[in-house]
């Protein structure tokens, strides 16, 4: 089985200036981990919840807040997401997507059938394929 068969079709994506604040919401939700940052119709970073949470300061939403806490929020995709990131093919064999997550020790791949992004597959989409046989 191929990447194709496993993939999330609907694929939420934000322009590299979207502020934290924006991103922190739009995950929590919509029930998903990762964002991918595409500017010109191409895909230029990866943001996870985990690169979220790190960039923000730990007193936010907390009685000893700041306004410099509240400003982390303010911080742009691009200065936060991974960049360059690593892409399979919607033909690529599911074992070897899994292959890729582990090798990188990374929880996402986008998909790209050439320059468009068509996907993305998750170490949870590879699980439920796993578990449920499908």
């Amino acid at each position: 089985m191929t990447v194709h068969g496993i993939m999330s079709r609907d694929v939420v994506t934000v322009p590299p200036d979207t502020a934290l604040m924006d991103i922190r919401k739009r995950l929590q939700e919509g029930g998903f981990h990762h964002m991918l940052v595409v500017e010109d119709g191409a895909l230029c970073g990866v943001i996870s919840d985990r690169d979220v949470l790190q960039a923000i300061s730990p007193f936010l939403d907390t009685y000893s807040e700041e306004h410099r806490d509240v400003q982390t929020l303010a911080r742009p995709a691009h200065e936060v997401m991974r960049t360059d990131p690593i892409t399979v093919a919607p033909d690529t064999d599911i074992e070897e997507a899994a292959r890729i997550l582990l090798d990188h020790d990374i929880s996402s791949l986008p998909v790209v059938d050439g320059e468009e992004l068509v996907g993305i597959v998750t170490t949870k989409d590879l699980l439920n394929h796993y578990t449920n046989g499908d």
